[in-house]
Parts: structure tokens; sequence; C-alpha cells
């Protein structure tokens, strides 16, 4: 093995400059709205490796209150999501819970950015965990990063470029993929493409959320469905389950990594397997899922549980159908106007929205063709994380001297 590259703290190889922002209160209206872009910790962390747009604007006054920073800038947050590094393709100003950084004595900025990247957690364990993560200026300037001789840099940086630039194509890939996927969905759920074994005519019939071929029902979801309301008994073990924006019901103590629920379950609601079900004040953002986790579980009590006819629905179907862009603004609207004062959307109303429902073999259809699809953009989501598990074990052993390049 080789011997490991010296150590040097950060401040030694590169210039740290805390943003600025002194006015206070901070969200003085003065002071924004202007050209300037105004670098927030989010706008990093959602870049990936490049930030290309921006979340805040300064105008000339904001300008004079903080400072302007030039385009190739690293930009570190050491508030929140502390750590999180990218670079500027412009010229911008930023608060200070964002640090400008910028190679010093002949350092390859590639390489400096790379060496960021890697020591993100280690960073982020030095950080104070107080309402919020937060990482001090003095911290970061002696942190000790490894040092590869300035011959050995470029090449280093050019090497995990490579792989950045590779992660960006597919990531672009699969971005391009999930908007042809829902685009399919829709598209497909509500009958305009249809499927040709199933298309006999191109007449349709216009409701009041969407049209439908005219050998398709619709109905109330409460036509096709029942609400569920079988509660908990004491001396039953079940696990508690929680409905997300994205990834639908999850085990609640794995997802949140501590107890988020009561510490009494009586009146929770059992929702079985291949049963349906929302929290009523969150379903407007597209928190409803198909539970198919366990056999029985629990959710809170403010969750609607339902069950479709499965002699009329086919569940897949039904949640490729509710999980629609569509669905969530009639959620949304359906829950401004509910009689509840509290923003929530209970079983009353959700029963009345109309749902579009197909012959049962072209659902069958349907959800075996958005299947397929759907497993492609599975297998191109598996191969970034391969990559960039492979990229981040490439970097532990060329920034560390594990393993040398030749410049």
């Amino acid at each position: 093995m080789h011997k490991l590259f010296e150590r040097r703290s950060l401040s030694e190889v590169a210039m740290l400059e805390r943003g600025k922002f002194s006015v206070r209160p901070r969200n003085d209206p003065r002071y924004y709205g202007g050209n300037i872009p105004f670098i927030q910790t989010g706008d990093v962390a959602r870049a990936g490796r490049t930030i290309k747009m921006w979340s805040q604007t300064l105008n000339e006054l904001g300008l004079s209150v903080s400072k302007l920073f030039p385009c190739g800038t690293i930009f570190m947050s050491i508030a929140a999501n502390v750590g999180d590094v990218a670079i500027s393709t412009f010229d911008a100003a930023c608060p200070d819970s964002v640090v400008a950084i910028s190679p010093l004595n002949g350092i390859n900025h590639e390489w400096l950015f790379q060496s960021l990247l890697n020591s993100k957690l280690a960073l982020s364990s030095l950080s104070t965990q107080n309402a919020q993560a937060n990482l001090s200026l003095e911290k970061i300037s002696t942190f000790k990063m490894f040092l590869a001789p300035h011959h050995e840099q470029r090449r280093i940086g050019e090497i995990l470029r490579t792989w950045d630039e590779a992660i960006g194509e597919l990531d672009m890939l699969i971005t391009k993929t999930e908007r042809l996927h829902r685009a399919l969905t829709h598209s497909l759920v509500f009958g305009r493409s249809r499927l040709l074994p199933f298309r006999s005519s191109n007449a349709t019939k216009t409701f009041r959320w969407f049209s439908l071929p005219t050998g398709w029902k619709c109905g109330s979801i409460g036509s096709f469905a029942m609400e569920i309301s079988e509660r908990h008994g004491e001396d039953e073990a079940m696990e508690v389950l929680s409905c997300s924006k994205y990834d639908g019901f999850v085990r609640s103590l794995e997802y949140f990594k501590k107890q988020v629920f009561s510490a009494s379950l009586a009146g929770y609601k059992k929702i079985w397997r291949g049963d349906f079900g929302f929290p009523s004040n969150h379903v407007e953002e597209g928190s409803i899922g198909l539970q198919d986790i366990v056999d029985v579980g629990l959710v809170s009590p403010i969750y609607t549980v339902f069950r479709f006819a499965p002699d009329l629905v086919d569940n897949r179907y039904a949640y490729s159908v509710l999980k629609t862009s569509l669905y969530r603004h009639i959620f949304d609207v359906s829950t401004s106007a509910s009689v509840d004062r509290r923003g929530s959307l209970r079983w009353t109303e959700f029963s009345s929205i109309p749902f579009p429902v197909p012959p049962l073999d072209e659902q069958c259809a349907i959800v075996e063709v958005i299947s397929n699809h759907a497993m492609k953009l599975t297998r191109l989501s598996e191969q970034k994380k391969l990559l960039e598990q492979q990229k981040r074990g490439l970097m532990q052993k060329l920034l560390t001297g594990q393993w040398r390049v030749k410049a």
C-alpha cells in the first residue's frame, strides 16, 4: 500500500470567507427583489454539482450589506444541511450560513471541490446540534484533509469529474424518464391513449375533471369503495405505519428513526394489505397510499382508510389514478371546499370525488404497461446508486493516497 498523503488544514489550501448579510431583521423587503443571486443553504443542497438556480435575489441596497463572490466559487452550507458543497455558475452573494471557498497557492479547483465532497460526513460530525445543525468557520478552517501533490491533483480531479459527468447524464435520463412515466400514466388511466385490444371508438364523454371513453364508467369513489373503520384491540400487537408523499406507506419507526406516534395506540385504525389510506390533513400534498407492507398494520385515527371492490377496481390501477397530479389538484380543491375548518378531507367529501373506471381487463392491461415502464425507471435509479457508490469508493482511494495516479 502506498503511504497516505500528508494532512493539511483547509485554511492552508483554500481561502474561506463566510457570507454576509448584516441587516436585521433579515426579511426586510427593502433589500430584496433585484437581479443579484443570493445563494441560500437550500440552493446548495439542491444543486448537486453546480448551482444553476437560486431562490432569492438582492437589489443594490442588499448587496451593500452583503458581498459578491465570483463565478466558480465553491459554496458550502454551514447551517441545516451542513457540509453540502456546490460550484456557482454565476456571480452571487450569500448569507452567513454559507461559506465561499476558493483554492490557494496553485491548488487545483476540481481536486479541492472533490476533497470537500468527500469530507461532508466528517465536517457534519463537527457541527453543533441546537435548533438546527451549525458549523463554525473556525472548525472548517482547522479541519484536516489529505493533500495530494500538485502534479497529481489535476489528474485526480479529472478522473472524479468524469464520474460526476456520467452520474449527471444518468440523472438527466432519469428525470426525462420520470416525466415520460407521468405522461404515460395520465394518458392511459384517463383513456386519452387506448391499448390496441380495447380501442373500438374515439368517442368520449366529458365530466367535471376529465373526459373519458364512452365505454368507461365514471362514478363517485364511494360507489366503488367503502370506508374501513376497524379499530385496534388492546391485546393485539401490530406495527404502526405512516403514509409519505413519495414513498407511500412506510414503517413509522424505520422511516422517522424515532417514535412519532402516540404511546397509547387506543383508537388507532387497522389497515389491511390491499387497503388504501391517507392522513386527512395532508392528502392534498399527495400523501395517499396502497398498503402492501404487512398483512395488517395500524395508522393514526386521523387517517381515512378505504377499500375498493375487487370485482370493480384493480388496486394497482386505482393507485395509479390517485397518485396523478390531477388528483392532487382535485384533493386540494376538495380540501379547500370542505366544511372541516381544520383543512382536512374526510370520507364524506372524499367519497364524492369522481373516479374513472374502465373494464377490469383493461385496467389490468393498463397496469401492466405502467409497471413495465416503472421497472425501467427503477433500473436507471439502481444504476445511478451503483455509480455513486463506486465513486465514493474511488474518492476514498484517490483522495487519501491509497491509490496513486500517474500525472
